[in-house]
């Protein structure tokens, strides 16, 4: 009988890595499917919390928090192109072109659990993740954000009366601050059964071994 677990999936849509990081553990997933189960809860994360509307150039935005040159980037994008390749995610041919805030697609992301389910909100956040990383769509448009929804099936008019209201942001906000202060620093982050902790971007035999081995010592 399969060993069912939680897992906690700490993340943000402006985030490649975990675009890479979400295939390879459905990977993972997939190849243990006899042995582990899991339920996947998307929890929030924003690499940039002040970000302005309309964002910022992406080039320049990286260039001023990590100093890299816009060389660097497209050398680290091509890396990041071919990692999402393994994991059958598409990412947009030259890269996005601008960074936008992410706060109304995690409080979406938010609704979509609460409201529907488990199953919807990763649906969403594939979506969304589709949306930004693989299209480079202009991910603060609620606009755009409404279309997402409309296509996964769920319910436009509670979406647009969320977007519309400041409905589910102190609950995101706790969210944040409960998985920062807990030392959640960068992102992906996969906690499963609120106690193991595997960071970053793995490829999917890191996470297909480590769910082995905590199914084995539950």
């Amino acid at each position: 009988m399969a060993t069912h677990l939680k897992i906690d999936f700490v993340s943000d849509v402006a985030c490649p890595w975990c675009a890479v990081g979400l295939g390879a553990l459905e990977q993972a997933l997939a190849e243990v499917k006899d042995e582990v189960t899991a339920d996947i809860h998307f929890q929030p994360f924003e690499l940039n919390p002040n970000m302005p509307p309309e964002g910022e150039d992406l080039v320049e935005h990286l260039g001023k928090k990590y100093g890299s040159t816009a060389e660097q980037q497209a050398h680290m994008y091509q890396n990041i192109k071919a990692r999402g390749a393994e994991v059958g995610f598409a990412f947009h041919p030259t890269g996005r072109g601008r960074i936008f805030n992410t706060f109304d697609a995690h409080r979406l992301l938010h609704w979509a659990e609460m409201t529907e389910s488990s199953q919807a909100q990763h649906r969403l956040k594939k979506a969304l993740l589709n949306a930004y990383q693989g299209r480079g769509e202009k991910i603060d448009s609620h606009e755009v954000l409404l279309s997402i929804v409309q296509a996964e099936g769920l319910d436009v008019s509670q979406a647009r009366s969320v977007l519309e209201s400041d409905m589910y942001a102190q609950e995101v906000r706790e969210k944040e601050h409960f998985y920062t202060s807990a030392g959640i620093h960068s992102v992906p982050a996969v906690i499963i059964n609120d106690k193991h902790l595997i960071s970053g971007g793995q490829p999917a035999q890191v996470f297909a071994n480590a769910l082995r081995q905590i199914a084995a010592g539950l």
